[in-house]
C-alpha cells in the first residue's frame, strides 16, 4: 500500500510551522491513542501519525521529505524516534501521570497548591464610593481547626503513614503498551494522597485540619470607586493545599443611588429646578454638592436646559488626587397655581412678550440625556 503523505495525516498545510503542526500532532494524538480510541484502526493510525510527526518535526527530515517525498527520508530514520520526542503532556491528559518509557515526566502529587479564591459584593453609599472608606466585612472561609490545630487528628493522636502507598500519595501500576512499558500513576485511594491516615479524626473538623467560619475584616476601599469595580485582596482568600498559598479576597462594588446626584464617569450631575423669575432675572442661589452647599450664579435669560460646571466638585480619580467637575443642569418650573396678583403681573408682561412660538430643536429631557450619556 501506497504511503500516505505525512501533511495529510497531520491534517496541515505544506507551510505549516513547527508550532502548528506540534498542535495538530497533540490533537489527533488524543484522537487516536489506542488508549482511548478502540477502534481497530487506531494503533495502525496512531503509528502512522507518530512517523509523520517524527520526520515534519525534524527541519532536515523536513526539508528532505518536502524535496523528494518519501524517498528522501527513507534513509533517515523516518520511523518515530521517542528519545527526543516529549508525549508527557498528551499522556498526562489519557492516564493522568506516566514515568518510564525515557522519561515521561509525571505530576507531583503532593506538590502545593494555591487555595481558591472568594468573591464578595460590597455596597457602599454615593458619598463613601466618593471619598472612600474603611468597610468591616465578613467572609466565611476555611481556617486552620482551633481544635486540632491542623492536624485533622483528635489531640493526644496523630496521623500515621499510610500503608498503601508508604506515604507517597500515590500508587503505581506498570501498563504495557505497543509504546513499552508505562508506569501509570495514580492518587492514592486510601489516603486521597495525603501519604497519612487519620485514625481518630478531630471532632470539630472531622479529620480535614480546616473548620468553616465566618471572619470580620476592614478593608480600605479607596475614593473614587464605581458600580463594578474589583478589588483584590492577596492572601485573604481560602487557604492553600499542602502548604500553598491563600488565594485572594475579590471585592465588587456596588454603589446605592443618591437622592439627588447621579454620577457620569468623574463628573457628578444635579438636576435644579428654578422658577421663571430666576431663570429671566438671574439670581444667585445655594446649589447643594457633595462636599455641603455652594453659592451659583444664575444669569438673567437662563433656558431650560443650561448646564453649569462647577470645577473640582465631582469624584476623585482613583490613585490621583484630581477631581472631576459638577454639572449642573437647570430646569426651569412653570407655577401651577398663582395668586390673583400674580396672574395680574404674568399677564402684563404676557402682553409685552406677544404670542410668537418657536419650534425648539432640543428639550430639557435630551439635554439631560447627553449629559448623563444616554
Amino acid at each position: 500500500m501506497a504511503q500516505r503523505d505525512y501533511y495529510e495525516i497531520l491534517g496541515v498545510g505544506r507551510d505549516a510551522t513547527a508550532e502548528e503542526l506540534k498542535s495538530a500532532f497533540r490533537q489527533k494524538a488524543r484522537q487516536y491513542h489506542p488508549d482511548v480510541n478502540k477502534a481497530p484502526d487506531a494503533e495502525e493510525r496512531f503509528k502512522e501519525l507518530n512517523e509523520a510527526y517524527a520526520v515534519l518535526s525534524d527541519p532536515e527530515k523536513r526539508a528532505a521529505y518536502d524535496r523528494y517525498g518519501h524517498a528522501g527520508v527513507n534513509g533517515m530514520g523516518g520511523a518515530p524516534d521517542f528519545s527526543t520526542m516529549d508525549f508527557s503532556d498528551i499522556f498526562e491528559e489519557f492516564f493522568g501521570g506516566f514515568t518510564g518509557m525515557g522519561g515521561f515526566g509525571r505530576r507531583q502529587r503532593n506538590a502545593p497548591r494555591r487555595g481558591a479564591d472568594i468573591n464578595q459584593v460590597v455596597t457602599l453609599t454615593f458619598e463613601e464610593a466618593v471619598f472612600g472608606v474603611d468597610k468591616e466585612i465578613e467572609i466565611t472561609r476555611d481556617e486552620v481547626c482551633r481544635t486540632c490545630g491542623g492536624s485533622g487528628a483528635e489531640p493526644g493522636t496523630r496521623p500515621v503513614r499510610c500503608a498503601t502507598c508508604g506515604g507517597q500519595g500515590e500508587v503505581r501500576q506498570v501498563r504495557q503498551t505497543f509504546l513499552g512499558s508505562m508506569v501509570q500513576v495514580t492518587t492514592c485511594p486510601n489516603c486521597n494522597g495525603r501519604g497519612e491516615v487519620i485514625e481518630t479524626p478531630c471532632r470539630t473538623c472531622r479529620g480535614r485540619g480546616l473548620e468553616r467560619r465566618t471572619v470580620k475584616k476592614t478593608v480600605a476601599i479607596p475614593a473614587g470607586v464605581d458600580k463594578g469595580i474589583q478589588i483584590r485582596f492577596a492572601g485573604e482568600g481560602q487557604p492553600g493545599i499542602n502548604g500553598g498559598p491563600h488565594g485572594n479576597l475579590y471585592i465588587e462594588i456596588d454603589v446605592k443611588p443618591h437622592k439627588f446626584f447621579q454620577r457620569k464617569k468623574n463628573d457628578i450631575v444635579l438636576n435644579l429646578t428654578i422658577n421663571i423669575a430666576q431663570a429671566a432675572l438671574g439670581a444667585e442661589v445655594e446649589v447643594p454638592t457633595i462636599d455641603g452647599t455652594t453659592k451659583l450664579t444664575i444669569p438673567p435669560g437662563t433656558q431650560p436646559g443650561k448646564v453649569f460646571t462647577i470645577r473640582g466638585k465631582g469624584v476623585p480619580y482613583l490613585r490621583s488626587s484630581a477631581r472631576g467637575d459638577q454639572l449642573v443642569i437647570t430646569n426651569v418650573e412653570v407655577p401651577t397655581r398663582l395668586t390673583s396678583e400674580q396672574r395680574k403681573l404674568l399677564e402684563q408682561l404676557a402682553r409685552t412678550l406677544g404670542t410668537e412660538v418657536k419650534p425648539q430643536e432640543k428639550n430639557f429631557f435630551d439635554v439631560l440625556k447627553e449629559v448623563l450619556g444616554g
